[in-house]
């Protein structure tokens, strides 16, 4: 069977009163590239340091490879933990060259070998002739890629990394993130991917954990975590999202609002049960309709899109994303027509 790169159970980290991490845990496997979402403060920053070797659990272990990191009979320092780590502040060491910084953490290989292997890497993070200059001297996505070309350079069993996007501008940031992605996916290196950005969670990972207070409230796929978010606080981080009341059918339909839907209800939920039905913005269109079932009452143009909110004549409201070119005017008439050819969630009322 095969073994887990990273294996946290029931990691827990307290500081005094503050419950930063409450029994999570994870398994990371060969070649998986793992998110984790959430907000500021939620404890995903923690959970890192603590599979790094940089806190010490309150309760709890690490495994890295199989053996034991951090538990009851051992701790090992991060240096022994054989993993790599990226932060957003880049942490290079200004006074040292690109060539230095990486060179820092070879320090057991012969001068040829390391000059080899630094240069292996700067080609790899498409930094080849920049090894004689300082990290001032560089942009911030250059730097970040010296941070990674350090992070790979010793070959680690895993990389973790560290909202490393955040620093940068919109367009730098979507474009190192997927030349981060392929480096990962072509080294098959297993990676935790920290993030509070739900597109760059999803838009990176094979699996997507939304942690909520410090704990890990759901874990899966991109896709099911977006469609079928375990509760509605887990839907608010993972998009943007509307809900419609309903009533539950015997043949496990709801009546909504919208007519007849077809869903999924996470939990227990008696016959006959009020439900909120969840919709995303791309779960419904909108056709002019003097006899629809609801008003266009706000848009909002993103350049690319335009969002239209729409007043249901129930009293909820639903937003539908349109193309940018779409001219149908606050104040219009609607028919709200669901077009999702898979089961909505839905939740106990």
């Amino acid at each position: 069977m095969e073994t887990p790169v990273i294996r946290g159970r029931a990691l827990t980290k307290r500081f005094g009163d503050t419950l930063a991490v409450d029994s999570v845990d994870l398994d990371v496997w060969p070649g998986e590239i793992v998110s984790i979402l959430g907000t500021s403060g939620c404890g995903k920053t923690t959970l890192l340091r603590l599979i790094a070797g940089f806190e010490t659990p309150t309760s709890g272990s690490v495994h890295i490879l199989g053996a034991e990191m951090s538990g009851a009979s051992r701790f090992a320092p991060p240096n022994d933990r054989g993993i790599g780590m990226v932060v957003q502040e880049y942490a290079l060491f200004p006074h040292m060259t690109v060539e230095r910084n990486i060179a820092f953490g070879l320090q057991g290989l012969d001068d040829s070998r390391r000059a080899e292997r630094v240069a292996e890497v700067l080609e790899l993070v498409r930094l080849a002739g920049y090894g004689g200059r300082f990290p001032y001297e560089l942009s911030g996505g250059q730097q970040q890629r010296v941070a990674l070309a350090r992070t790979l350079a010793p070959n680690p069993a895993a990389a973790l990394l560290d909202e490393p996007f955040s620093n940068l501008d919109s367009s730098m940031r979507q474009r190192l993130r997927a030349e981060v992605e392929g480096i990962l996916r072509s080294h098959r290196m297993s990676a935790i991917f920290v993030t509070h950005d739900r597109e760059e969670a999803f838009a990176m990972a094979d699996r997507v954990g939304v942690m909520v207070d410090g704990q890990l409230l759901q874990i899966g796929a991109p896709d099911h975590i977006y469609h079928y978010p375990a509760s509605p606080e887990i839907a608010g981080l993972t998009g943007a999202c509307d809900f419609v009341s309903g009533k539950m059918r015997g043949d496990g339909s709801v009546v909504t609002p919208l007519g007849v839907l077809n869903c999924v209800v996470a939990g227990q939920l008696a016959p006959n049960g009020p439900v909120s039905v969840l919709l995303h913005p791309d779960d419904i269109e909108l056709i002019p309709d003097q006899g629809g079932q609801g008003t266009v009452v706000s848009r909002e143009f993103r350049g690319d899109e335009v969002v239209l909110r729409v007043r249901l004549d129930s009293g909820e409201s639903v937003r539908s994303r349109r193309r940018s070119f779409s001219r149908l005017p606050a104040g219009s008439r609607v028919k709200v027509v669901p077009v999702k050819t898979i089961p909505f969630a839905a939740y106990p009322r």
